[in-house]
């Protein structure tokens, strides 16, 4: 019996050997994992501050370029715009008539484009013909339509400028 209680000891001490190896190891590997799941984050957020860091330098050099270009299209409108003043003989009236004499034909436009898609097909006129000398009921109302317009003249005249003597006297022509 005390051979069998003898072994039985040995099967018990090996049995705790066993364990504590069993212990340490497991130990070791929750370390280690540890370990390497901190060197993993660690990795993690050094490599996020270097793309963050490289799209902070990408944005402020994107804006860089964006103001660079600003600034040439401000130069070159700059230069144009002393350019202008040149050949109008630094005559600031003269300068404003060349600027607005350049927008002439989109005021033109804006001016037509008012009145061109007002359907005049539907409406019913009225009237015996006798609505003055030369004129029809009809013919006052388009007329008064175009002139709801405000003429070129008016537009120089608010821009504190004259037309040119040439215009002047077709539209003084046409009005006859």
């Amino acid at each position: 019996m005390i051979a069998v209680a003898e072994k039985d000891k040995e099967i018990l001490i090996a049995a705790a050997n066993r364990d504590e190896q069993i212990g340490k190891v497991e130990a070791d590997r929750d370390t280690r994992i540890k370990s390497a799941t901190a060197n993993s984050v660690a990795v993690q957020g050094e490599n996020l501050a270097k793309i963050l860091i490289a799209d902070s330098e990408a944005s402020r050099r994107e804006r860089e370029a964006e103001a660079r270009g600003m600034y040439e299209i401000l130069t070159k409108q700059a230069e144009g715009l002393e350019r202008i003043v040149k050949a109008a003989g630094n005559n600031p009236k003269d300068v404003v008539l060349l600027l607005i004499s350049d927008k002439l034909p989109e005021l033109v436009k804006m001016q037509t484009d008012a009145i061109r898609n007002i359907r005049i097909d539907k409406i019913t006129v009225w009237e015996n013909g006798q609505n003055g000398p030369g004129k029809s009921s009809t013919a006052n109302f388009v007329s008064g339509l175009y002139k709801a317009v405000p003429p070129l003249k008016d537009i120089f005249d608010m821009a504190g400028m004259d037309l040119p003597g040439y215009l002047v006297n077709s539209q003084k022509a046409e009005e006859s």
